[in-house]
């Protein structure tokens, strides 16, 4: 297998495309519709839980300890969010229609604080009078709903990895994809039954996308006996992949979707180091929100163009600072991320 990948290449990719998408949804710019149809959010947050599954079980198993691996990950991913939280509560005082002093000492903004840093931010969405006015949606953060997900299949991997070690990686992986299909089948029969939409709610957590994550994790251990076979394998998984019905989707989907991203990251031409300056693509996902709000709210978006070419090059300069101030420095000296900087 080839040392250098495209998954650097791929996770800004999809940060760029949840980005774009997000500018249209918010704003509701009759003029940037074409980021709304062309763009899917959905496969890029799928494609992101893909790489995670290939990626962390790679950390898992090259951890020289339990600790280690958690240590790593809180790094990657903590310091980052937790800034990203309280500038958010800090930025909002200056876009906020509340009093100052209720802003800062509401009981609400305590709660969002509390809920968010704990990545519980479906309990706790918005702040007091921020973006009550917005053409769409009141949240503060939107797109961070993906990290309790991800925080839940760091605590998974160490276990799904003790489990497949003892006994056979290909049957652990394929009871955990089994059991995911069922419990997401079983999501979809219930919305079906009582269209209720808490259901498509429920399903798009875990275990629901415990698939693609599942997915990852087995082409990361087969890649070796895989590597020859990727294109092969996805090209008929387009087909599977586009497929219009939702039997087919649930099931097929996570593990096609799957084959093409990886072959894209280990089997495609090599994009080249797109770490060089730093990995933006983390910092974009999870700034572009906010900041996208902000603009809406100031009236920018008055002038599409004009607020988009703003929110890209405000998103790309907090990228850039958030990585070169906050996740530069948690990350230990050897990470990947590091490494390719100096490369």
């Amino acid at each position: 297998m080839r040392t250098e990948n495209n998954f650097d290449a791929l996770r800004l990719a999809f940060a760029c495309i949840v980005f774009l998408f997000h500018a249209y949804i918010l704003s509701q710019r009759a003029e940037l519709a074409a980021l709304g149809r062309w763009l899917s959010p959905d496969l890029a947050v799928k494609g992101f839980f893909v790489v995670s599954g290939y990626l962390v079980y790679m950390s898992c198993e090259r951890s020289q300890s339990l600790r280690r691996y958690f240590e790593k990950r809180i790094r990657r991913l903590y310091p980052a969010y937790c800034t990203v939280i309280l500038a958010g509560v800090i930025a909002g005082t200056f876009f906020s229609d509340a009093a100052l002093a209720d802003y800062l000492w509401s009981g609400a903004t305590a709660k969002y604080l509390a809920a968010n840093l704990a990545f519980a931010n479906f309990l706790a969405p918005g702040l007091p009078g921020l973006f009550a006015d917005n053409p769409n949606q009141q949240a503060v953060n939107g797109a961070l709903w993906t990290l309790k997900i991800e925080v839940m299949y760091y605590l998974l991997v160490p276990a799904i990895w003790n489990v497949a070690r003892r006994t056979s990686a290909v049957a652990t992986f394929l009871a955990l994809y089994a059991l995911s299909v069922i419990y997401s089948l079983t999501m979809m029969h219930w919305w079906d039954v009582s269209r209720d939409p808490i259901y498509v709610v429920l399903q798009r957590q875990l275990p629901g996308v415990l698939t693609y994550f599942v997915s990852g994790a087995f082409f990361y251990c087969y890649r070796d006996a895989l590597e020859k076979y990727l294109l092969a394998l996805a090209l008929p998984a387009l087909l599977v992949y586009f497929s219009d019905n939702i039997v087919v989707r649930l099931v097929f989907e996570p593990i096609t979707l799957a084959a093409i991203v990886v072959y894209l990251g280990t089997g495609a031409r090599y994009a080249g180091n797109f770490c060089r300056y730093g990995d933006f693509s983390y910092g974009i996902y999870i700034v572009h929100f906010p900041i996208l709000q902000m603009l809406i709210v100031s009236g920018l978006f008055r002038h599409p163009y004009l607020g988009l070419g703003v929110a890209a090059g405000l998103v790309l300069a907090a990228a850039f600072v958030l990585w070169h101030t906050i996740e530069k420095p948690f990350l230990y000296g050897n990470s990947h991320y590091v490494v390719a900087g100096r490369s």
